[in-house]
């Protein structure tokens, strides 16, 4: 039986007659594995940015496992077993294991009920001495506040990276979210702003750090390292440089086509943006006069992935009975990310550092919920969400 097309739906495509014959291209060429066009997108990619380095991966939890990696292997950097990295309550999982599989300490930092975003305040009242980085989380397409996240960084010596995989096109105060630290990373899955199919990219301006990337991407080898490089010195014979491996890599590498798909999605981006801040506008002038729900407040220029709603006063308490009316409406929901992370079972196998209380990350995970945002005009659509939200209020 299929499924009806919903009223309002969570992601839609941003393909069309371009990327469809840029798969062709590919299927002639015979090339499916990593190319010359994944190459071409990563540096187009990067410039896109402002940043002078990309990696293309085959996710972006994988872009997030190669940067803390890299982090953690490269010597110039203090980051080992059992420092503490300072992570938001509310993310994605593969934001944390990472972390907890290179033997470092996820220390749990409670958000902003308005940004969603981190509680710069919670931020500096956390940091340790055994306190090494911060993986800050840009949520559902917005900012942190760079400046301030920058400064704190700089002044405790902290390492700074950035999950980037909703966000991107946000910017605060000039600078674009996935380059305002040391490594930043992007996904390009079908629901996220750009779509490749799969894929992840990771940013950077630091050329040993994208050399280590490019080396762990692929099993850890030198092949596609330059001869002059700050990893690892090759020997000069060509055959016997194509085997040597010198860091504990793996195989996350994306396929030809999704490069040729990045290029040409990249070419939509101002105007995917665009489109999506459009209905913010509009989303956030409609659910201005409803009670009970709290949008997410914008910092700086967010890309709007989503709408979040946090409800309260006569909503409280009562979400499973909106997404019920959002279902039978034909509005697609889901929980705001993954809720309160430390709420998960899968915590018991993480060494993770715990606050008694995250109240804001427990109010998210009991209280919050997210529909879409598209790259065309939804009013229709927005309408219709607010229309059950106000139905439902009115039902107490």
């Amino acid at each position: 039986m299929t499924r009806p097309t919903p009223a309002y739906p969570l992601a839609t495509t941003t393909w069309d007659d371009a990327e469809y014959a840029a798969l062709q291209r590919v299927i002639e060429s015979g090339r499916f594995t990593m190319g010359p066009l994944v190459k071409e997108f990563e540096a187009a990619f990067a410039a896109h940015f402002g940043s002078s380095f990309g990696v293309m991966v085959n996710s972006g939890s994988s872009a997030n496992l190669i940067a803390v990696a890299a982090a953690v292997l490269d010597p110039r950097i203090d980051l080992s077993r059992g420092d503490e990295v300072i992570v938001p309550a509310v993310s994605w999982p593969t934001t944390y294991y990472p972390l907890s599989q290179y033997g470092l300490r996820p220390r749990f930092v409670d958000i902003d009920i308005d940004t969603l975003n981190l509680d710069l305040d919670l931020v500096e009242a956390a940091i340790g001495p055994r306190t090494k980085a911060i993986f800050a989380v840009n949520l559902l397409g917005n900012p942190n506040d760079f400046t301030r996240l920058r400064a704190i960084a700089e002044r405790h010596g902290l390492v700074l990276l950035e999950d980037n995989c909703e966000s991107l096109g946000a910017v605060h105060d000039g600078i674009a979210a996935g380059t305002a630290g040391l490594a930043g990373t992007f996904s390009s899955f079908f629901s996220h702003h750009i779509a490749t199919m799969e894929g992840g990219v990771i940013l950077t301006d630091d050329e040993q750090l994208y050399q280590e990337m490019i080396s762990l991407r692929a099993h850890g080898w030198t092949r596609e390292l330059p001869q002059d490089n700050h990893v690892h010195a090759k020997s000069g014979d060509t055959w016997e440089d194509l085997f040597r491996f010198v860091l504990p890599g793996y195989n996350v590498r994306p396929l030809e086509m999704e490069g040729a798909l990045g290029l040409e999605q990249l070419k939509k981006v101002p105007a995917l943006i665009e489109g999506r801040r459009r209905n913010a506008a509009y989303f956030a002038e409609r659910f201005a006069g409803i009670e009970g729900i709290r949008t997410q407040r914008e910092t700086g220029q967010s890309s709007w992935f989503g709408f979040s709603m946090v409800l309260e006063g006569r909503l409280a308490g009562r979400r499973r009975e909106l997404v019920r009316a959002f279902d039978e409406a034909g509005v697609e929901s889901r929980p705001i990310v993954a809720g309160n992370f430390a709420r998960n079972p899968v915590i018991a196998h993480l060494d993770a550092i715990v606050p008694d209380e995250l109240p804001a990350a427990d109010k998210v995970d009991v209280d919050g919920l997210f529909v879409g945002n598209h790259h065309y005009p939804v009013d229709g659509g927005i309408d219709l969400v607010a229309e059950v939200a106000e139905r439902v209020a009115r039902s107490v």
